[in-house]
């Protein structure tokens, strides 16, 4: 931020906060300047915490989704951009979740869009086989036809079976959906605002603004986070992510990631044979990246 309107804007605010002070005697503010800023900031935060447990309480009811997916890559240093666009499922199951992203096209810049095959799967490792290998935990499987190559990433480690972990939350450090996560990661890792609409009469779409804290897991990853919850379906629709790099540019040059759900079915049957997948012919053996061993 500029020096000059940082240094304006403590101004103001000492000013306003001057008529609220006594010089030796500490005492709350009562003058009605700050009382009504603290109750609107009040409201603003009950607002927000009323949105998030509502969203809460879709999420909890989640047994499947599905939704045509654009997934754009922007980097403003370089005035580039790259959309991919495809399908995404969601399923869960008793305490195993199952995730499948499968893109069909790209396009880059002002090109004509292409044929473009990519694939992930995030299961767990019972899912998966290879000889000489134990697959264990929470795996992702990504499948390259450009490059024809496949990867088995481990996510998670074995699991406790008396608290799961949903594939959503193992994702967002590579694909951010952070909205489709539980409410108390949200809270514990970002500062959260509800963002007013600039646009008259009613509106469909309820959107959320997160601050990556200081402390935050994601704070070598993201800067902010916003998402647009659909009001009439209770989930988000579309993310939209500040990297953290370039790491010396600006926010205004930095890169962004936005994903958006296009005709979601929320809790429709999923055919279960979605999440199945061969190694296609011609491949090379697949490249396995477990997790790195503690104290490695």
């Amino acid at each position: 931020m500029n020096k000059k309107i940082i240094i304006k804007s403590a101004i103001v605010l000492l000013w306003a906060l001057s008529g609220c002070l006594a010089s030796e005697v500490k005492k709350a503010c009562t003058c009605p300047n700050c009382v009504a800023k603290r109750q609107a900031k009040e409201e603003v935060a009950n607002d927000a915490d009323k949105v998030l447990k509502q969203l809460n309480q879709k999420t909890s009811e989640l047994m499947s989704f599905q939704a045509q997916i654009e997934y754009k890559f922007i980097q403003p240093l370089l005035e580039s951009e790259r959309l991919q666009k495809g399908v995404f499922y969601y399923t869960k199951i008793g305490n195993s979740s199952k995730l499948r992203l499968n893109f069909h096209t790209r396009t880059i810049d002002d090109e004509e869009e292409e044929k473009y095959v990519e694939e992930y799967i995030v299961l767990g490792g019972a899912n998966l086989s290879h000889p000489g290998h134990r697959f264990e935990g929470m795996w992702a499987v990504q499948i390259d036809y450009e490059m024809e190559g496949i990867r088995y990433i481990q996510l998670a480690d074995v699991q406790d079976p008396n608290k799961p972990i949903d594939v959503f939350d193992l994702i967002n450090k590579n694909f951010p959906m952070v909205g489709f996560s539980r409410i108390e990661d949200i809270k514990k890792q970002f500062e959260i605002t509800l963002v007013e609409q600039k646009k008259s009469g009613p509106e469909d779409f309820i959107q959320v603004h997160l601050e990556v804290k200081p402390n935050s897991i994601y704070k070598d990853d993201y800067v902010s986070i916003d998402f647009w919850i659909d009001k009439k379906l209770g989930l988000p629709t579309k993310i939209v992510t500040v990297s953290t790099e370039p790491a010396t540019e600006p926010v205004e040059q930095k890169d962004v990631f936005e994903i958006k759900f296009l005709n979601p079915k929320f809790n429709n049957k999923i055919d279960k044979k979605i999440f199945d997948f061969k190694i296609p012919a011609g491949f090379d053996e697949p490249d396995i990246m477990p997790l790195p061993k503690k104290g490695e």
